[in-house]
Protein backbone atom coordinates (compact mmCIF):
# COMPACT_ATOMS: atom_id res chain seq x y z
CA UNK A 1 0.00 0.00 0.00
CA UNK A 2 2.56 2.71 0.81
CA UNK A 3 4.57 1.65 -2.44
CA UNK A 4 1.31 2.85 -4.49
CA UNK A 5 1.29 5.92 -2.59
CA UNK A 6 4.95 6.81 -3.09
CA UNK A 7 4.22 6.07 -6.97
CA UNK A 8 0.90 8.40 -6.93
CA UNK A 9 2.90 11.25 -5.38
CA UNK A 10 5.55 10.70 -7.53
CA UNK A 11 3.70 10.57 -10.56
CA UNK A 12 1.69 13.92 -9.63
CA UNK A 13 4.89 15.48 -8.70
CA UNK A 14 6.55 14.49 -12.56
CA UNK A 15 5.41 17.13 -15.16
CA UNK A 16 3.20 14.85 -18.24
CA UNK A 17 5.07 14.61 -21.54
CA UNK A 18 4.01 14.53 -24.62
CA UNK A 19 3.79 10.78 -24.85
CA UNK A 20 1.79 10.68 -21.74
CA UNK A 21 -0.66 13.05 -22.90
CA UNK A 22 -1.13 11.15 -26.57
CA UNK A 23 -2.12 8.00 -24.21
CA UNK A 24 -4.38 9.79 -22.41
CA UNK A 25 -6.42 11.48 -25.71
CA UNK A 26 -6.01 8.03 -27.20
CA UNK A 27 -7.60 6.06 -24.36
CA UNK A 28 -10.22 8.94 -24.02
CA UNK A 29 -9.02 9.67 -20.63
CA UNK A 30 -8.05 6.97 -18.32
CA UNK A 31 -5.26 4.27 -18.62
CA UNK A 32 -7.59 1.64 -18.58
CA UNK A 33 -9.10 1.60 -21.66
CA UNK A 34 -12.70 2.70 -20.37
CA UNK A 35 -15.06 5.78 -21.70
CA UNK A 36 -15.49 7.47 -17.96
CA UNK A 37 -13.02 8.42 -15.65
CA UNK A 38 -13.76 6.54 -11.61
CA UNK A 39 -15.19 9.67 -9.54
CA UNK A 40 -13.17 8.17 -6.99
CA UNK A 41 -10.67 5.11 -6.33
CA UNK A 42 -12.27 2.23 -4.00
CA UNK A 43 -10.18 3.24 -0.87
CA UNK A 44 -11.74 7.06 -1.07
CA UNK A 45 -8.74 8.64 -2.56
CA UNK A 46 -9.46 10.61 -5.70
CA UNK A 47 -9.18 10.03 -9.23
CA UNK A 48 -6.38 10.12 -11.24
CA UNK A 49 -6.13 13.22 -13.12
CA UNK A 50 -4.98 12.79 -16.84
CA UNK A 51 -1.71 14.24 -16.01
CA UNK A 52 -0.79 11.38 -13.30
CA UNK A 53 -1.79 8.28 -15.51
CA UNK A 54 0.68 5.92 -16.06
CA UNK A 55 0.59 4.18 -19.15
CA UNK A 56 0.68 0.93 -19.69
CA UNK A 57 3.35 -0.91 -21.52
CA UNK A 58 1.13 -2.20 -23.66
CA UNK A 59 0.39 1.72 -24.75
CA UNK A 60 3.51 2.73 -24.81
CA UNK A 61 4.70 -0.03 -27.13
CA UNK A 62 1.88 0.36 -29.41
CA UNK A 63 2.28 4.39 -29.33
CA UNK A 64 6.12 3.80 -29.76
CA UNK A 65 5.64 1.17 -33.21
CA UNK A 66 4.10 2.23 -35.99
CA UNK A 67 4.53 0.73 -39.84
CA UNK A 68 5.46 3.98 -41.29
CA UNK A 69 9.16 5.43 -40.61
CA UNK A 70 9.60 8.83 -39.53
CA UNK A 71 10.63 11.00 -42.09
CA UNK A 72 14.17 11.66 -42.59
CA UNK A 73 15.18 15.39 -41.47
CA UNK A 74 16.66 17.22 -44.26
CA UNK A 75 20.34 17.13 -42.81
CA UNK A 76 22.12 14.20 -42.95
CA UNK A 77 24.62 14.08 -40.68
CA UNK A 78 27.49 11.05 -40.52
CA UNK A 79 25.50 9.74 -37.07
CA UNK A 80 22.82 9.30 -38.68
CA UNK A 81 24.32 6.88 -41.39
CA UNK A 82 25.65 5.34 -38.76
CA UNK A 83 22.80 4.71 -37.06
CA UNK A 84 21.16 3.40 -39.82
CA UNK A 85 18.77 6.32 -39.57
CA UNK A 86 19.11 6.50 -43.74
CA UNK A 87 17.95 2.90 -44.06
CA UNK A 88 14.68 3.64 -43.89
CA UNK A 89 11.36 2.35 -45.45
CA UNK A 90 11.05 5.18 -47.84
CA UNK A 91 14.46 5.69 -48.85
CA UNK A 92 14.76 2.40 -49.59
CA UNK A 93 11.26 2.21 -51.70
CA UNK A 94 12.82 5.57 -53.33
CA UNK A 95 15.41 4.18 -54.34
CA UNK A 96 15.02 0.37 -55.21
CA UNK A 97 16.03 0.22 -58.94
CA UNK A 98 18.98 1.89 -57.77
CA UNK A 99 19.75 -0.88 -55.39
CA UNK A 100 18.81 -3.52 -58.23
CA UNK A 101 21.01 -2.21 -60.56
CA UNK A 102 23.95 -2.23 -58.42
CA UNK A 103 22.95 -6.08 -57.41
CA UNK A 104 22.99 -6.79 -61.44
CA UNK A 105 26.39 -4.65 -62.17
CA UNK A 106 27.59 -6.64 -58.81
CA UNK A 107 26.53 -10.18 -60.83
CA UNK A 108 27.85 -8.82 -64.00
CA UNK A 109 31.32 -7.70 -62.20
CA UNK A 110 31.47 -11.59 -60.59
CA UNK A 111 30.70 -13.03 -63.64
CA UNK A 112 33.29 -11.81 -65.85
CA UNK A 113 35.82 -11.57 -63.12
CA UNK A 114 35.01 -16.03 -62.84
CA UNK A 115 35.17 -16.06 -66.82
CA UNK A 116 38.60 -13.93 -66.95
CA UNK A 117 40.19 -16.44 -64.59
CA UNK A 118 39.17 -19.18 -66.60
CA UNK A 119 40.27 -17.95 -69.47
CA UNK A 120 43.32 -17.03 -67.40
CA UNK A 121 43.71 -21.00 -66.19
CA UNK A 122 43.00 -22.06 -69.95
CA UNK A 123 45.97 -19.40 -71.27
CA UNK A 124 48.58 -20.75 -68.90
CA UNK A 125 47.99 -24.55 -69.73
CA UNK A 126 47.89 -23.48 -73.46
CA UNK A 127 51.56 -21.26 -73.15
CA UNK A 128 52.66 -24.46 -70.08
CA UNK A 129 52.04 -26.57 -73.58
CA UNK A 130 53.74 -24.38 -76.04
CA UNK A 131 56.69 -24.34 -73.98
CA UNK A 132 56.99 -28.36 -73.64
CA UNK A 133 56.47 -28.63 -77.86
CA UNK A 134 59.19 -26.05 -78.01
CA UNK A 135 61.29 -27.75 -76.51
CA UNK A 136 60.61 -30.98 -77.83
CA UNK A 137 61.00 -29.27 -81.25
CA UNK A 138 64.36 -28.15 -79.86
CA UNK A 139 65.20 -31.48 -78.89
CA UNK A 140 64.01 -33.15 -82.24
CA UNK A 141 66.14 -30.19 -83.90
CA UNK A 142 69.41 -31.23 -82.12
CA UNK A 143 68.85 -34.90 -82.80
CA UNK A 144 68.32 -34.49 -86.34
CA UNK A 145 71.83 -32.23 -86.65
CA UNK A 146 73.36 -34.41 -84.92
CA UNK A 147 72.43 -37.53 -87.00
CA UNK A 148 73.37 -35.65 -90.65
CA UNK A 149 76.41 -34.71 -89.90
CA UNK A 150 79.23 -36.08 -92.34
CA UNK A 151 80.87 -38.08 -89.67
CA UNK A 152 78.13 -39.58 -88.31
CA UNK A 153 76.83 -40.56 -92.13
CA UNK A 154 80.50 -42.24 -92.33
CA UNK A 155 80.45 -43.90 -89.39
CA UNK A 156 77.00 -45.93 -90.25
CA UNK A 157 78.44 -46.44 -93.92
CA UNK A 158 81.38 -47.97 -92.30
CA UNK A 159 79.13 -50.00 -89.93
CA UNK A 160 76.60 -50.87 -92.64
CA UNK A 161 79.09 -52.18 -95.55
CA UNK A 162 75.85 -53.14 -97.46
CA UNK A 163 76.28 -49.42 -99.23
CA UNK A 164 78.04 -48.68 -102.31
CA UNK A 165 78.62 -45.34 -101.29
CA UNK A 166 81.75 -44.33 -99.76
CA UNK A 167 83.90 -41.32 -99.33
CA UNK A 168 85.65 -39.96 -102.48
CA UNK A 169 89.41 -39.98 -102.45
CA UNK A 170 90.22 -36.98 -105.20
CA UNK A 171 89.07 -33.45 -103.67
CA UNK A 172 86.58 -31.95 -105.58
CA UNK A 173 87.28 -29.67 -108.42
CA UNK A 174 85.62 -26.95 -111.09
CA UNK A 175 84.77 -27.58 -114.31
CA UNK A 176 84.57 -24.22 -116.55
CA UNK A 177 82.48 -24.18 -119.31
CA UNK A 178 83.31 -21.62 -121.85
CA UNK A 179 80.26 -19.58 -122.91
CA UNK A 180 79.52 -18.47 -126.76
Amino acid sequence: MASEETDMKTAAERPATEQDMSVVANDGGTATGGNVAPAAAEDGRPAATPETVHPTALQMLKNSVSEDDPKPSPTLTLGKIIAGDILSNGIVRGQIWLFLLIVLFTIVYVAFRYQCQQDMIVIDKLETELKDAKYRALSSSSTLTERCRESHVLEILKNNRDSLLHVAEQPPYIIEVPER
